[in-house]
């Protein structure tokens, strides 16, 4: 009798994790950020963008089978000042008239091991569209997740800073993108 009790209770730690697995398909863009930091003559200068949408579906136990993709409204953007917002929405910059939005759409997931994954896809701006990997961390509360990562993008990869601005001793060709989502658990 003792053997089973034991037997049952192993088992329950062992399925305990895959029994409070759940998907999470949704974020709560109201308590969500995606932000970068950029260098201008040296300095770092942190910015973000105030208008974007992202899906998911995440299930924790079955990274393979996840899927993301945030869609992000360019003029929405805080560079530091009005006059920056200004001039990075013109044509040398992101040009938002004839690109009003940047995309992402995930190929790929991989955890890393404990709680943190490996998303891989395709980022789309000003029409040129580049491979990038971005390393996450996935915090479960309840029904709702923290998932908090950074990447590195080349602006050049994207014509972002043409003309004068193309001189990397202004400003840097290396863009750090922060994203910080609530997700929540879908029903």
């Amino acid at each position: 009798m003792k053997k089973n009790v034991v037997a049952l209770l192993l088992t329950g730690l062992a399925l305990g994790p895959l029994a409070q697995a759940a998907e999470f398909t949704s974020i709560q863009a109201d308590k969500s950020s995606l932000g970068f930091i950029y260098k201008q003559m040296g300095v770092a200068v942190d910015g973000h963008f105030k208008k974007f949408s992202a899906q998911l579906s995440f299930d924790p136990a079955k990274p393979a089978t996840a899927t993301a993709a945030f869609d992000l409204i360019l003029a929405s953007i805080d560079a530091g000042s009005e006059e920056a917002n200004d001039e990075v929405a013109g044509k040398d910059w992101f040009n938002i008239k004839a690109f009003p939005r940047a995309k992402f759409q995930s190929t790929g997931v991989k955890s890393l091991g404990g709680n943190r994954y490996e998303v891989i896809g395709k980022m789309t701006i000003k029409g040129r569209t580049q491979m990038v990997s971005a390393p996450f961390t996935f915090n479960p509360q309840g029904n709702a997740a923290v998932i908090d990562g950074a990447f590195v993008l080349k602006r050049a990869d994207y014509a972002i800073g043409e003309g004068s601005w193309s001189d990397f001793g202004t400003v840097a060709n290396a863009i750090q993108i922060k994203f910080h989502f609530l997700a929540n658990a879908g029903k």
